[in-house]
């Protein structure tokens, strides 16, 4: 049973900033990728950032000069620092991971709950 657990989300003001996190749990051989989307009213979820677990990562042109996305491996731990919010930023944040339960297991995505930020003027 593999599970995702946000935390870090709430309200700030335009300028501000908030630090997600997300903890990985259950039996796990390894996180290929690990992750942020988001989702606006009516809209479909696209990405935020994503981080490979050798490190690479993976930005949406909106967020690439504002936010930083990490990783802890061995505490299955991914980070946003979202830095000089706006109010576009507004949204429901989802934590992805994309996982091996064994060596030769096929790849699985798992999402988290999801958790607001809400970005006022």
């Amino acid at each position: 049973q593999v599970q995702l657990v946000e935390s870090g989300g709430g309200l700030v003001q335009a300028g501000g900033s908030l630090r997600l996190s997300c903890a990985g749990s259950g039996s796990i051989y390894n996180i290929n990728t690990m992750g942020w989307y988001r989702q606006f009213p009516g809209k479909q979820r696209e990405l935020v950032a994503t981080m490979t677990s050798e490190g690479t990562p993976n930005y949406a042109d909106s967020v690439k000069d504002r936010f930083t996305i990490s990783r802890d491996n061995v505490r299955r731990m991914a980070y946003l620092q979202m830095n000089n919010m706006k109010p576009e930023d507004t949204a429901v944040y989802y934590c992805n991971a994309v996982v091996l339960l064994t060596r030769m297991s096929v790849e699985r995505a798992y999402w988290g709950q999801g958790t607001q930020v809400t970005v006022s003027s």
